[in-house]
């Protein structure tokens, strides 16, 4: 039996269905994404911005159904690559987050060399949490009235996965 879940690189030609994806509800829910986002801000936000970020898409039977990130960080903060991922409403709860995280997690320790990952998330997402806590990242702190969602003022979680530095062979 095939894997009806594919990861690869995001390319410009999956703009409209990553517009789509992004002004998903439930997608929007557990980001800092507003509201009806313009396929032209979407490709502005996604595809002219910095060389040091690496952006991933989950393909369910062709269908784009995950998106994720990571930033590489320069200067003093070389080390620190900050990540995202969010997956569409009705494909929750099949193991994508963990797939795209996985493969952020992959690049980030086996070909940047990044010590240190951080994210940010809304406290309420414990599902996220969950997921973030079995690739070894930790609470580090808590950023009160982070986050206004729907009208409210959300707290978020600061979190992040060190890791040592490689070692010459």
């Amino acid at each position: 039996m095939t894997d009806p879940l594919a990861i690869r690189a995001a390319e410009p030609r999956d703009l409209d269905a990553l517009t789509a994806l992004m002004n998903l509800p439930g997608y929007r829910h557990g980001t800092m994404r507003l509201p009806f986002e313009t396929p032209e801000a979407v490709r502005r936000r996604l595809f002219d911005g910095s060389s040091d970020a690496t952006l991933i898409v989950a393909e369910w039977e062709g269908r784009i159904v995950g998106l994720a990130h990571l930033m590489r960080w320069n200067g003093r903060r070389a080390h620190v690559g900050s990540l995202g991922l969010g997956v569409h409403d009705d494909f929750q709860r099949r193991g994508i987050g963990a797939r795209l995280l996985g493969e952020l997690v992959d690049l980030a320790d086996r070909w940047l060399g990044l010590t240190r990952l951080e994210l940010s998330v809304n406290t309420d997402n414990a599902g996220a949490i969950a997921l973030y806590e079995r690739f070894g990242f930790e609470i580090e702190g808590r950023e009160r009235r982070s986050i206004l969602r729907d009208g409210v003022l959300v707290d978020a979680f600061t979190m992040a996965r060190l890791v040592d530095p490689p070692r010459a062979a």
